[in-house]
């Protein structure tokens, strides 16, 4: 059976990931009480148990029963569960705002403590949980779209095999905290400086034709796929669940857009589950 932990600060988007993976077939329940994790594992491998389930977990529990969760993971591997945390995070800023907009109570506001010194105590509390998920996901410029792709990369992902995924970001919109590698490509030639090439992006052939003429471009192909393909098995082989490869220019349009996808075609030559995301795109 496949476990997925949903946790993550409040407003950032758990209870929509929670929903998508549902949606896409999982049983779901939200906000169990940790100590009884391990009996409702095994409540669910008793009969025709589902095959994939996901449990919400929030800051509602408790500071010892977060600070074990890491512990109660290693036994349910240890039992043949193939288990994992995802942590759904995003920027104060964001989060103040959502809160602000959709006019909801954060969980940790019940003692008129204010909502910056509930978000902040929230952080502290999970910071546990965090330390230990395998995956990490900023919605802080996460649309709903991107949300749901990321997921199905969860359910997706088998035990023993490494999610890769190459994203595009424009520097000028911030850099994702969510990535395990982050490359600069501001040094490239640029397209959005040829009046004819602006308004496209990297997925358009006469993006592609000029940024394949570049010697620069194509030095930085060759040296990015060689220091990968040395170091993607080293990660593989140290259990990691999903490794992030983020690729930025200043916009995130052109430059990174295409790198991405020339990355993203010849790595799935070499091995399985390779996606690409383009966080500017939509």
């Amino acid at each position: 059976m496949k476990l997925v932990i949903v946790s993550g600060l409040s407003g950032s988007g758990k209870s929509s990931a929670l929903r998508m993976l549902e949606d896409l077939g999982l049983f779901c329940t939200d906000n169990l009480p940790l100590p009884l994790l391990e009996s409702f594992v095994a409540q669910m491998l008793r009969g025709n148990a589902p095959k994939q389930v996901a449990v919400g977990i929030d800051a509602r529990s408790r500071v010892e029963d977060a600070v074990s969760l890491p512990e109660r993971l290693e036994t349910l591997r240890g039992n043949g569960i193939d288990a994992e945390i995802v942590f759904l995070e995003a920027d104060d800023p964001v989060l103040l705002t959502r809160f602000s907009e959709t006019r909801r109570k954060h969980p940790l506001t019940g003692s008129g403590q204010p909502l910056e010194e509930a978000i902040a105590a929230e952080r502290k509390l999970l910071g546990p949980i965090a330390a230990s998920a395998a995956l990490h996901i900023d919605t802080s410029r996460t649309n709903i779209h991107q949300l749901r792709e990321t997921m199905k990369r969860v359910v997706e992902r088998t035990g023993g095999q490494m999610s890769l995924v190459f994203q595009s970001f424009g520097f000028k919109h911030g850099v994702p905290r969510d990535a395990d590698y982050v490359f600069d490509l501001r040094c490239l030639p640029n397209p959005h400086w040829e009046p004819d090439l602006r308004e496209l992006t990297g997925r358009d052939g006469p993006v592609q034709d000029y940024l394949a003429r570049r010697d620069e471009v194509r030095q930085m192909e060759r040296q990015l796929t060689g220091l990968l393909e040395t170091w993607i098995p080293r990660y593989e082989a140290e259990n990691r669940s999903y490794l992030t490869v983020a690729l930025g220019c200043t916009g995130g349009r052109h430059r990174s857009v295409y790198l991405v996808e020339r990355l993203r075609a010849h790595f799935a030559d070499l091995r399985a589950d390779v996606s690409a995301r383009h966080r500017e795109l939509l």
